[in-house]
């Protein structure tokens, strides 16, 4: 038996004010506020509940009863004594839960830069950019401070917890992918897989908790819905499956101008349909430009990325058929009168260069050709998205 990390506890005391505030709330007569605070009371409990059945099996009675008493609070709301006593009982069992966590010998976590490098920085940043111009876009401008920082950290929250549990689910294959992902905290070793899935849970739960509770409940649940289909859908499921995995995983990475949208004007329009839509187009030609380059390394770990399954000729290909098909829909937004003449010209002459390049390579079908799509498809996606929020920002 050993003690949980610090993020279980985090997770622990989060689950624990949630539940006491909550029955306070109730006591004190409910209302909205009170639907908030059950709202955002609830990822903590399920990350509890996640972490226990995972890692610390000891907890998961306590944590198990604490989800279930909360739930039954809230589905018997009379008599409403016994509404406040079933309250009580969740309160009690968190209060288990985060008394037992301490107990038991302490393991060492590891450095925090490694869990910086969990929560992949670099991919986060262009998720932030699309959903920080999807938001700015919404707003007609910049929301107010508040908002935009939470929306920020809420959305960074969000794809950090999603990517550590990738780190964590994927260690087997970076083992085998070369020393670029050997090196990876999990698969190196650095980080236990308890403490990466404790952190992972715990961003995705605060992220939840932060955008409910500061911007708004449906930016809350589309992050949080965007985080499960990369964990679950994609990582878990598509990626070991199927040589289409990124072009259907690909709407995770697609959900974060959805949440930018909601986060800026409290619902999700046309407009942010048309944006996850050109992500989701997108991501196929980006990704098997970078899975030409590490072919060999996806082949060493039995993972059927189209390159591994079809060759590169035909992956070139069908980057062509792609970067046309996006180049395509960026107009159609401007067509339907969504998106103004900035964006256009900005579409057009991205799409270009965009569809040139990946001319070029199924021409050349060399490693610079990749290298030079791979990186453009990310400038091209930032500059896009940053044509949206000044075109609607105008």
């Amino acid at each position: 038996m050993t003690r949980a990390g610090i993020w279980f506890r985090a997770t622990a005391l989060a689950a624990l004010a949630g539940t006491g505030a909550t029955t306070v709330s109730g006591v004190l007569g409910g209302g909205g506020g009170h639907r908030v605070l059950a709202a955002t009371t609830l990822p903590p409990l399920a990350a509890l509940v996640v972490a226990s059945a995972a890692v610390h099996r000891r907890l998961l009675p306590a944590s198990l009863a604490a989800l279930a008493a909360f739930l039954a609070a809230a589905a018997v709301r009379e008599p409403r004594l016994l509404h406040l006593a079933v309250a009580a009982a969740a309160v009690a069992a968190c209060s288990v839960v985060t008394v037992s966590s301490l107990a038991g010998p302490r393991v060492e976590g590891g450095a925090w830069r490694d869990y910086v490098t969990l929560t992949k920085p670099r991919i986060m940043s262009l998720l932030l950019v699309t959903g920080v111009c999807g938001m700015i876009a919404a707003a007609h401008g910049m929301p107010s401070p508040g908002r935009f920082l939470a929306a920020v950290l809420g959305l960074a929250l969000a794809c950090g917890g999603a990517s550590a549990l990738n780190h964590l689910i994927d260690a087997d294959i970076d083992r085998l992918m070369g020393k670029r992902t050997a090196s990876r905290p999990v698969a190196a070793g650095r980080v236990p897989g308890a403490r990466a899935l404790e952190f992972g849970v715990a961003l995705s739960a605060f992220s939840f908790v932060l955008l409910a509770g500061a911007v708004n409940l449906l930016a809350a649940v589309l992050a949080l819905g965007g985080n499960l289909f990369y964990v679950v859908v994609y990582t878990l499921w598509l990626k070991r499956r199927t040589s289409q995995n990124i072009v259907i995983g690909g709407a995770a990475g697609a959900v974060p101008p959805l949440v930018g949208w909601a986060a800026g004007s409290g619902h999700v329009t046309w407009s942010a349909v048309a944006l996850f839509a050109i992500v989701v187009v997108w991501t196929p030609p980006h990704f098997w430009a970078l899975a030409l380059l590490l072919r060999e390394h996806y082949a060493r770990a039995n993972v059927p990325m189209l390159p591994v399954v079809r060759g590169e000729r035909a992956t070139s290909r069908q980057i062509v058929v792609y970067s046309v098909a996006l180049t395509l829909l960026t107009a159609v937004p401007w067509a339907l009168g969504l998106f103004g003449d900035v964006y256009l010209v900005a579409a057009v002459v991205l799409g270009a260069v965009f569809v040139a390049l990946a001319v070029r390579l199924l021409r050349s079908a060399s490693r610079a050709s990749a290298v030079l799509l791979f990186h453009y498809s990310l400038v091209y996606l930032a500059l896009l998205f940053a044509a949206v929020a000044v075109d609607l920002a105008a």
